[in-house]
Parts: C-alpha cells; structure tokens; sequence
C-alpha cells in the first residue's frame, strides 16, 4: 500500500478524450473557456487539448489556450496528443505553440504487429526518433503505450522490453492506458503495482476508461499502487462509455484514500455545467457530486434526521462544493421537509396550517414529481385563502385541446349528495370545462357569474415544470369574489380556482346573512 497524504497529480483530458465522445466536437472558442476553467478554476494539474494533425481549428485552440496558459505560467501543463509519424505532430505542436506532447507508442504486441505491422525494434526505433525530435525542439514528452492494459495480460514481456528500452530518452511520464475499459480494480493494482516496483525511477499515468462502469474504481486502485497521475474528464465524456468523472476521481481521492490533490471543489458544479452546455451532452440528475438532485433529500424520515441532529449528513456536504442541501417536497415529504422549506423562505405557519399545506403538498406530488421551495408560496397562498366548503367535488375531468378544432371536456361531478356528468366544447380547454360545468349547474337551478379578470403566473426561475398558479375574479352580482388554483397544468388550476368559487357560492346561498 502507498503512503496516505502522498501528492495525485489530476489530467483532465476532456478537450482530446472527451471529443472521442460520439457527437461531441467543441469550437476553439468553447476549447478555450474550458480550458481556463480547469486550469485557473478547478486547478487540475494538467489538461490534453487536442490531438496533433486533426484540423486548423485545433491547430487554433491549441495556440490560444497556450498563449493564455503562458500569461499565467501555466503553459507546461498544456499537453497535446501526437503520433509517431516522422516529426509531422511534432512540427503540427509546435507550430501551435505547444509545449508539450503526449506521443502516442503501442503498448501491446498485438497492436504493434497487427496493425504496424512492426517489429518490436522497428517500432522502439521510430518512437526513439520521434522523442528526438520532439526534444530537440524544445517538447517535453510523455509517452501513451496505447492498449497496455491488454499487452500487460496477453504479452508483459513486451511491456517490459518497450520500457525499458525507452526508460533513458528523456520521457517524463509512461502513461498507462486501459484502452478497452476491461480491467478490475484488483488488476489495475497487481499491474501498475508490479510496474512501479520494476521501474521505481519511472513517473507512471494511469487512464482508464469505463465500458465496465470501473473508470473510478480502478483510477483509485492506480493511485494506491502507486501511480503519479490519474486521467479523467469532466462528466466522464470519452470514447464508447467515456474516462473517470472528474468530481468522483477528485472526491474519492481525497475522502476514501486520504491523498493529496490540487483541485478547488467549489467550482467542479460549475465547470461540469459548462461542459454539458457547450458537449449537448446531459448529465443524469443523480450524478455524483454535480447532479442536479443529488443534495436533495425525498423522503420525509430523512429531513426529520437531519432536523434533528444532521443524521444523514455525510463528509459529502453540499457546502464543500458550493452547493445547498434541499428538501424535496411531494407525496413523500413530512413534516421536517416542509419546515425546512419553510425556514429557507422565512415563513412561519402555525401547527394546523402546516398540516393544510402538507396535506395539499402531498395531493400534488401525485401529478408533479416534485415540488420546489419557489412553488411553496403559491401552495400557501391557495391554502389559506381556502375555507375547505366541500359542496362541490370534481370526481373525473377529461379535457382534449387539437390544433383548428374546437377543445372538449368531460366531467363527473359531485354536488352535495348527487352526481352529475356533462360534456361542454369550447374555445380551449378551460372554456370547454366551463360549459360543462354551467350545464350542471343550470340542473340545480344555479348560474356560473361572469368572469371578469383571469391571470396565470409560475415562480421566478422560468422552469417549464414549475407549479402553475391561476387567479380568478369573478363578478358575482353582489361584488367581486377572487379565487386562486395551484396545478402542474394550468388548465387544471384555473379548474382548481373555479370550484373554490362554485363551493362559495353554493356556501353562502346555502347559509344567507
């Protein structure tokens, strides 16, 4: 086992892995702000860029990013794939201005005969004069064995030669590269474990990548074997199943193996939420660390614990990543849930109130499957203003909306004791439940009142799934009567907002003053 508290060196290679990524292709523009995110924000150590040779926009990224990088003293960490080709990458690098180049060698047999159809020494010499080259123009080389992962099993000896014959050309780091995703966690650590203990004067990479779903797992097996650097990128972008996520490869090294690390959490969120922006890729809402949902807590047991003694707090503390813990509010909250929504909005309810709005929380989360603490005022609003008259109950409503067509809407209703079914068509939806409605109505001897202002309003923040609230003044003959719906849909709210009025109405012709 390695020392605990040794210094991981951190290569991000979402701008050259990442782009492997099917459909992922980023503009010099979109490279360069990625780039000064991860080396000036997050401060990874090291970043790959681009691959030597592929266009005159890379060829551009490249230059800007190291001019910038340069004004920092950050050129050295700019790294850029090249290839054993005679000095064309290394002519294609330095003309971008890169300084370093990360030289591309096949580090399995079977990937050196079968398709360069070299010798182990024909390859070993043209490497050799590439790392000549490239150092003789003034780059510092790294050298891929590309498929070692598969040349350590099928072929070590191999493995070994190929080093060992180019442990003296002046190369900085032998990067590793499980190029297929088909090691375990334990072979990643018998490997890098016997290539370190063979070579101790070496600096070993390891990069994985995650067609078993193992990137990070294995990532933390290299560092424990004593690997100098680990690869990753943000939110795992990279060829077929993508590399090791950044956030979990800088959290787990920190946390479950006490290593070392350069990387400022508190902007991990945020470069995450870059990268998605400008890859189109999404990241699931549960994504460890920079998942939209994944410092919210659902169930009701949960947000009682931590309101009573943070009991299912964990070293993974929102703060650290400059974040904020939140209490989903739906059919599973409770009591602490609410309060804790409650505390963040600085609103106080008493007892039974709470209980009222709960209990309407709880019969949304059936329609919406979440509820936000920006939706919370409109659910107060709708529930205090409600005196619970309970004349009129709307037991099933369907309402169909087509383009050029006439909308309609079919309803049961309860009244009192008897039921009643109606269907009304109309201009919309809300018109169309309205004329059902009046026809039902009309049966007992009752009139809707004419509806003279209607508004339709969601929280601040724009979501398209946010809580719909819609407020209704109605003129009733004897005044004006206002009444309010919340409802994921705002058809339904308006509907919401129309039988608070017709259980007033019925209330008061009912109980005359």
């Amino acid at each position: 086992m390695t020392e605990t508290g040794r210094y991981v060196r951190i290569l991000d290679t979402t701008l050259r892995d990442g782009e492997q990524t099917q459909g992922v292709s980023f503009s010099p523009d979109e490279k360069v702000n990625i780039a000064k995110a991860l080396l000036e924000l997050v401060r990874v150590d090291r970043i790959e860029v681009a691959s030597a040779r592929v266009s005159s926009g890379e060829a551009d990224a490249v230059s800007r990013i190291v001019q910038w990088a340069e004004e920092r003293g950050l050129a050295e960490r700019v790294e850029v794939l090249g290839f054993v080709d005679h000095g064309i990458s290394v002519d294609w690098i330095q003309g971008a201005g890169g300084r370093v180049i990360n030289l591309l060698a096949k580090g399995s047999e079977k990937h050196c005969h079968g398709q360069l159809g070299k010798t182990l020494d024909g390859h070993v010499a043209d490497v050799r004069e590439t790392i000549a080259l490239a150092l003789d123009r003034g780059l510092a080389v790294n050298l891929y064995l590309e498929d070692w992962s598969n040349g350590y099993r099928d072929c070590p000896a191999y493995v070994f030669e190929l080093v060992e014959r180019l442990a003296e050309c002046g190369i900085g780091h032998f990067m590793l590269p499980d190029t297929l995703g088909v090691m375990t966690p334990e072979r990643v650590f018998a490997a890098i474990s016997d290539m370190v203990g063979r070579f101790p004067a070496l600096h070993f990479d390891f990069h994985p990548h995650n067609d078993y779903g193992l990137a990070t797992a294995n990532v933390l097996a290299a560092a424990q074997a004593g690997a100098a650097a680990v690869h990753c990128t943000v939110n795992c972008l990279g060829e077929r199943a993508g590399n090791a996520s950044l956030a979990e490869v800088a959290v787990n090294l920190r946390d479950q193996l006490g290593f070392e690390i350069g990387v400022d959490e508190t902007h991990l969120a945020r470069v995450s939420e870059l990268v998605e922006y400008f890859s189109g890729k999404r990241i699931a809402d549960n994504a460890p660390i920079v998942g939209a949902d994944v410092f919210t807590q659902t169930a009701g047991i949960h947000a009682d614990g931590d309101k009573k003694g943070s009991l299912y707090h964990s070293r993974l503390s929102p703060e650290r990543f400059a974040r904020r813990r939140n209490y989903a509010l739906g059919k599973l909250a409770g009591k602490a849930s609410l309060a804790k929504n409650l505390e963040r909005l600085d609103i106080e309810l008493s007892d039974d109130n709470q209980r009222k709005v709960l209990k309407r929380i709880v019969e949304l989360g059936d329609s919406k499957k979440s509820i936000t603490t920006e939706d919370l005022p409109f659910i107060i609003a709708e529930v205090l203003e409600s005196q619970d008259y309970n004349h009129a109950e709307l037991l099933a409503c369907s309402v169909a909306s087509t383009l050029d067509l006439e909308s309609t809407a079919s309803i049961r209703l309860r009244l009192d004791d008897e039921i009643y079914t109606a269907v009304g068509s109309g201009n919309g939806g809300f018109d169309a439940f309205v004329s059902a409605l009046a026809k039902v109505v009309k049966r007992r001897g009752l009139s809707l009142p004419s509806l003279a202002n209607y508004e339709v309003r969601i929280p601040r923040g724009g979501r398209t799934d946010a809580l719909t609230e819609c407020s209704i003044t109605w003129d009733t003959g004897q005044g004006e009567l206002r009444t309010r719906g919340v409802h994921a849909n705002q058809v339904f709210a308006a509907i919401a907002a129309t039988l608070r009025m017709l259980n007033i109405l019925m209330h008061r012709a009912m109980n005359p003053r």
